[in-house]
């Protein structure tokens, strides 16, 4: 047994000595430690962290539905200096157009249900619009509020002729100041006309059957019904105004729809865009002029 553990202790290999203070065996270590150290110095002095920080904090200001693209497109701005740059809300900007792309930017990232996100995006469009410069005083006057509006009607794919008539119920004069609480109402009702337009031809949709033309009778019951939900009660916001259509379910549809099948007299049909027409007309007739 003696003899074995001699051969044991024999055959286990001596530990290895501790590096000497100026062997250089501790260098590496100390050189991954600096390495780790000026990466972060690095980032910090490049502004990275700040950037990205930014970035972040953009995310969860504007909630929007799709966070990567939201960021892509973000860095993406940043990157060209053009409209999203971050910390530069209220910096000059070259002109109208490019303040202009950038107050659009600002005011499409959110929904307009999520009012926090929202409005904060609205601010920060205001801001933009309203940055002073050597030439211009601050603050946002009607020419450039009715043309962020013509845009939003415009790239949202709104019908031209409710597009016009809405706007001409809450534009402002060209060289009226324009309150933030004007901008906020004018810039909600336009993305509140896309989406009730949307959902109007949604229902148009359903009325049709997929052959472009829909009973005009049909198509007539489903407005009168529409309009009695519109004007079952008066709202500040215009987005109840898409809660109140929303009300208008399948049973309120198929009542209509009945009692219109059962006239006798036969009805011309109607298209599309005539409903569209005549639905958005409902909307806007109940929108509160800007005085």
């Amino acid at each position: 047994m003696a003899a074995y553990e001699k051969r044991r202790a024999a055959a286990a290999p001596a530990p290895a000595p501790a590096p000497a203070a100026g062997s250089g065996l501790a260098e590496p270590a100390r050189a991954a430690a600096g390495e780790l150290g000026s990466e972060a110095e690095f980032l910090l002095r490049a502004g990275v962290t700040a950037m990205v920080r930014e970035a972040l904090l953009k995310v969860l200001e504007a909630r929007p539905e799709e966070p990567v693209s939201f960021l892509a497109d973000y860095f993406e701005r940043l990157v060209l200096g053009s409209p999203g740059a971050a910390g530069e809300a209220a910096a000059e900007l070259p002109g109208p157009p490019q303040r202009l792309a950038r107050a659009l930017w600002y005011v499409r990232l959110a929904h307009h249900s999520h009012r926090t996100a929202f409005d904060s995006n609205a601010g920060a469009a205001y801001e933009v619009l309203g940055a002073g410069g050597r030439r211009r005083k601050a603050g946002v006057d009607g020419r450039l509020y009715s043309e962020l509006l013509r845009r939003i009607c415009q790239q949202g794919g709104a019908p031209a002729e409710a597009a016009a008539a809405l706007l001409g119920r809450v534009r402002c004069r060209d060289h009226e100041a324009v309150p933030f609480d004007v901008f906020r109402y004018g810039v909600l009702t336009c993305f509140v006309l896309l989406e009730f337009a949307a959902k109007a031809d949604a229902l148009f949709g359903v009325l049709d059957g997929g052959s472009g033309a829909a009973d005009g009778r049909v198509c007539q019951a489903v407005l009168r019904a529409l309009e009695d939900v519109l004007g079952a009660g008066h709202f500040s916001l215009p987005s109840r105004y898409l809660e109140a259509g929303s009300k208008l379910g399948p049973d309120g549809l198929a009542l209509a729809m009945d009692r219109a099948l059962q006239e006798r007299k036969l009805g011309a049909s109607m298209s599309r865009e005539e409903f569209l027409k005549k639905a958005t007309a409902l909307f806007i007739a109940k929108v509160k002029p800007v005085e």
